[in-house]
């Protein structure tokens, strides 16, 4: 058998007879004659050749690649680094040679330079027992041992008592994004309602500006501020489109422009509140000059031993009445304080305050004041000056109240001192006190709560028959009828909602009647009022419910009733026909007046 190796390429001798030949035969097979085309032949896998670079110590598997080395700029370093006349740098620690200064500088700050090693040159490890953790960096070291792991670790195994800063919990922060994404849709839903109440109130605006003939102003852009009073919360809007028509008002009704024209005619004028306040306000302070005066006296008097064991006398001043609840009307001149005493008062007292007064009054102000005493347990101080304010001083004490929980045996041996002042006129002064706190703590944040409070008090000075209620009654009936309302109300709307409560019935005999909040025995504000007085003001009340529904609110008021607005604006011309004839009409009926 012959072998022959597939890898060599193959010659094949012509055969003879072959095309050339004159003995070839074209009918012979062509697997007889061999291949046509002579095979090419076959290269084997080639080990690559491998080129070392000896300064780098690394193979490159190719003559480019070697090339390509020789030409980068690590290669370049070392060999720069080898030649005998190059400036490298040799650190013996980390083994490492450095080209210049810079790049040794470099080296001896990083951290690969900064290890820690004992005498043998090995790396120094630190190892955390408690926390079974290994370090070879002093700094690392030193953050864990601040760190609240280590710290915990510490408090578990060694000591308990060792202060924690907790972080804040997943639930907390869970709290927080929900308290905050509240906010954010309360935000947006306020801003919602009020950009719906700008929509709203646009149109009214402009049609009333239209009417004054004023100009627009420049910033038209802003965003107009709605009355406190008349902007509902956005849960009491109602959401259907026709409750939303139906629950719609005007912004400003006839009976609101009434009441408050009423009330800008009752309210005191600036000269008048500086008036009070400054009649006021020099009482006040020579009252705390007489206190001091007094208490340096009976210091004297007892003697030093008993200075501080002995209380002051006067212990303080309170404003009450009209003044606390900032009622006052126009022309009022009669202002009440309270003047509270650490034991009971007596007349001997009393004097002893009026006779100091004065001369303290000299040391507060230049004005002239005139002091006089009551003998019910007040002192007058008027003023001499134009507007003349009269400030009544009343003096009490909590001790005045009686205690049910007293010995009845006690009570039959107390005989009541002939000095003591009127204790009906300081319980009085002391149920003053509380109805000017619950006042302020109750009515003051309604807002047309004082507003109706003056224009009823202006109808109790002018109709004999409402004078017969007493004020506190009235300001609680105000305060309950505009709490319990559904929404806030406008004024308008409050004094027609205030009658409605007293046509009812609320003030008669067999009616639910008016609870004292401030006295702890159950007790009827209306007390002071007879069943006529009761029927009476009841009456009254319908017959004004009735004439506001006439559109007669003014006659209730004690005014003349208002020009009424034109609906649409006019032209110029057709204004001034309008004009002559209204003059003319006006004048036929001239003379018929308010019946």
């Amino acid at each position: 058998m012959e072998l022959r190796d597939e890898q060599a390429p193959h010659h094949c001798p012509q055969l003879p007879g072959g095309p050339s030949s004159p003995g070839y035969d074209s009918s012979v097979s062509s697997a007889a004659r061999g291949p046509s085309r002579l095979p090419k032949p076959r290269v084997g896998t080639r080990q690559p050749q491998l080129h070392y670079c000896h300064i780098c110590r690394v193979s490159c598997a190719g003559l480019q690649t070697y090339r390509e080395h020789l030409d980068g700029q690590k290669h370049r370093k070392k060999e720069a680094a080898q030649r005998p006349d190059g400036n490298s740098l040799y650190c013996d620690l980390c083994s490492v040679s450095c080209t210049g200064e810079d790049a040794y500088d470099a080296h001896i700050r990083g951290a690969r330079h900064q290890k820690v090693c004992n005498d043998q040159g090995k790396v120094i490890r630190y190892r955390c027992k408690l926390c079974q953790c290994n370090f070879n960096d002093r700094n690392a070291k030193d953050l864990h041992l601040r760190g609240r792991r280590h710290r915990l670790q510490y408090r578990r195994k060694v000591d308990p008592s060792l202060p924690l800063v907790t972080g804040p919990s997943r639930l907390k922060k869970l709290r927080e994004d929900q308290a905050r994404k509240h906010r954010q849709l309360m935000q947006r839903q306020l801003e919602e309602t009020r950009k719906r109440w700008e929509a709203e109130l646009r149109p009214h605006e402009v049609h009333y500006r239209d009417q004054k003939k004023e100009p627009r102003p420049q910033d038209e852009e802003q965003p107009l501020s709605s009355p406190a009073w008349a902007l509902p919360s956005p849960a009491d809007r109602p959401k259907t489109p026709a409750a939303r028509a139906q629950a719609k008002r005007r912004p400003e009704t006839s009976d609101h422009r009434h009441v408050m024209y009423k009330h800008a005619a009752i309210y005191p004028t600036e000269a008048e509140l500086q008036a009070i306040q400054k009649a006021v306000s020099h009482v006040e302070r020579a009252l705390r000059l007489v206190s001091d005066l007094m208490t340096e006296e009976d210091t004297e008097s007892l003697g030093e031993c008993s200075l501080a064991s002995s209380p002051r006398v006067l212990k303080g001043v309170m404003r009450v009445g009209i003044l606390a609840k900032g009622l006052v009307l126009r022309g009022e001149r009669n202002v009440r304080l309270t003047l509270l005493c650490s034991q009971k008062p007596t007349r001997a007292l009393l004097c002893r305050i009026a006779e100091r007064l004065p001369q303290q009054l000299l040391m507060v102000s230049d004005d002239k004041y005139e002091v006089s005493s009551d003998p019910e347990a007040s002192v007058v101080i008027s003023s001499c000056e134009e507007p003349r304010m009269q400030v009544t001083v009343s003096i009490t004490s909590p001790l005045m109240r009686q205690d049910p929980s007293a010995d009845q045996e006690e009570e039959e041996e107390a005989q009541p001192d002939p000095d003591i002042l009127s204790p009906e006129k300081c319980l009085e002064s002391l149920a003053a006190l509380r109805h000017a706190k619950w006042f302020q703590a109750r009515a003051s944040s309604l807002q047309p709560c004082a507003i109706i409070i003056r224009v009823l008090r202006d109808l109790r000075q002018r109709v004999p028959t409402w004078g017969a209620l007493p004020a506190w009654a009235m300001e609680l009936l105000v305060e309950k009828a505009l709490s319990s309302a559904s929404r806030p109300l406008s004024p308008g709307d409050a004094i027609r909602r205030v009658l409605e409560c007293v046509a009812t019935g609320t003030l008669l005999a067999d009616g639910p009647g008016i609870q004292d909040p401030c006295e702890k025995d159950r007790m009827d504000a209306l007390d002071s009022m007879t069943e006529q007085e009761r029927e009476d003001v009841t009456a009254s009340a319908q017959h004004a419910l009735r004439m506001v529904a006439f559109r007669q609110i003014h006659k209730v008021l004690g005014m003349e009733p208002l020009r009424p607005r034109p609906r649409f604006r006019k032209r110029p011309r057709e204004t001034k026909v309008e004009e002559g004839t209204r003059d003319r009409k006006r004048g036929r009926q001239g003379g018929e007046g308010l019946v």
